[in-house]
């Protein structure tokens, strides 16, 4: 166990003995970091009632610099000096800079997005049409949560460079509208009030901004309107629950009001000209006379049968 198997430029060597104390010191140090960064996170950062960001960034960064203190006790224990590696460090910086482009990139940029915070934890976002929220900003990666249930891993570079829309960067007040057209003829007025008393008693409805009610205009086959109303959102689905309580609404107050919610119609007017007229007259003319000539002509030639044969008969 303690005969020499590296010997070092220094005159100094390492053992099977000190490189088994040295892997084990790594993995119980490697145990202890995680645990603390854990427990620091867990129950001193939320005691001082700090973001779950900054709790996160904090977190990496105890790990990381606990890592780097563990990695310096193992080469002193082992008597490596650090100028050992300069080269070897040069080296692997010149490959990580070519081969490991794309995963130095997304790392760079996931704390980009720790320290810049254009997204958060918690936050309601929309990337190419799809609609999620946030559970997890990585060191390479960030995974979304969308609507349906399912993941999305998209990675820091990608999320730094798209036109992404975060709709709880500021506030959780989301402004949100929903469209209905009513058969011509209704009173609008009468309209607009019954839509203004819908939103005034739906209490997921925020009365500051107020919300208003926009006569859209004259549609092929309705009188559009649009609604407009502000809500403060804690999950998704409170989104799409307001404005389904909103249709139900409007529809039971449409109904009791006798308001037809419009639906497409067409009415198709059929116009002939005289000269197109006149023309289906004359085929219809002539192809009545034409019928009655070979009508005439068919009872010609069945009485002329009929003669034939009672000639025939008086023979016999």
């Amino acid at each position: 166990m303690s005969k020499p198997l590296i010997s070092l430029k220094e005159g100094s060597s390492i053992n099977l003995w000190q490189l088994l104390l040295a892997l084990l010191f790594v993995i119980i140090a490697w145990l202890v970091s995680r645990f603390v960064a854990k427990f620091i996170g867990r129950k001193i950062l939320k005691m001082m009632n700090i973001s779950d960001d900054n709790v996160i960034i904090i977190q990496r960064l105890v790990f990381f610099v606990m890592l780097g203190i563990i990695v310096i006790t193992v080469l002193s224990f082992l008597n490596v000096p650090l100028t050992a590696f300069a080269f070897i460090s040069g080296a692997i910086a010149i490959g990580v800079g070519f081969g490991a482009k794309n995963v130095m990139d997304n790392f760079i940029s996931g704390w980009i997005l720790m320290s810049e915070r254009p997204v958060r934890i918690n936050d309601v976002v929309e990337m190419d049409s799809q609609l999620g929220r946030v559970i997890q900003v990585g060191n390479r990666s960030t995974m979304i949560r969308r609507i349906d249930g399912a993941h999305m891993v998209i990675p820091n570079s990608t999320l730094l460079q798209s036109n992404l829309i975060n709709w709880t960067l500021v506030d959780p007040n989301i402004r949100n509208s929903i469209k209905v057209g009513v058969a011509y003829g209704s009173d609008v007025e009468k309209v607009r009030d019954i839509l203004f008393d819908i939103l005034s008693n739906n209490e997921n409805v925020l009365k500051d901004p107020e919300p208003s009610v926009i006569f859209e205009d004259f549609g092929d086959s309705a009188l559009l309107f649009e609604v407009w109303y502000w809500a403060q959102i804690n999950t998704i689905r409170e989104l799409r629950g307001i404005r389904s309580d909103l249709r139900f609404e409007i529809d039971k107050k449409f109904r009791e009001n006798d308001i037809v919610i419009a639906f497409p119609q067409r009415d198709v007017h059929l116009h002939f000209a005289d000269d197109v007229a006149k023309q289906l007259a004359k085929k219809l003319e002539s192809s009545g006379s034409q019928q009655s000539i070979e009508d005439k002509s068919k009872g010609e030639q069945a009485e002329g049968s009929v003669e034939e044969t009672e000639k025939s008969h008086k023979q016999s």
